[in-house]
Order: structure tokens, then sequence, then C-alpha cells
């Protein structure tokens, strides 16, 4: 199995980052998605590199298809 689908295979989401990228895929701009999650902007750029690490994408938008491909948001 190469790498990029290894990671795919494991890739699990936390709750709150499935709501993180449900926020973004609303179209809320990262500052807003930040004060609804009572975070700074900072950590919730933060949080959306991990997870674009996770699952192996380059960027929040195809972070936000892989979960709506899998119905999370």
């Amino acid at each position: 199995m190469p790498g990029t689908a290894r990671r795919l295979h494991r890739a699990t989401l936390s709750r709150e980052d499935v709501k993180l990228l449900s926020l973004l895929a609303e179209g809320m701009p990262m500052a807003l998605v930040a004060r609804h999650m009572h975070l700074s902007e900072r950590s919730v750029r933060r949080r959306v590199r991990t997870i674009c690490d996770q699952l192996g994408v380059r960027t929040s938008i195809q972070a936000v298809a892989w979960a709506a491909r899998r119905g999370l948001v």
C-alpha cells in the first residue's frame, strides 16, 4: 500500500476536527471559525495543517472534500 493510501486508510478525525471542517465547508473564514470554536486563529490554522497531514492532502479545501466524500460534513 503506497504511503498516501496508508495514511488515508489510518486517518481518523476527532469530533472537533469534523466540526472545524464542517464550519469551513459552510464557507466560514478561519477567523470566524476560530471565534466560533473559542480558539485563536493561529490554533485553527495549525489544526487544519495537522488534519491535512493526517489525511495526506495539501489544502483545507482538499480536507473538506475528503470529509464530504465520507459523509462527515
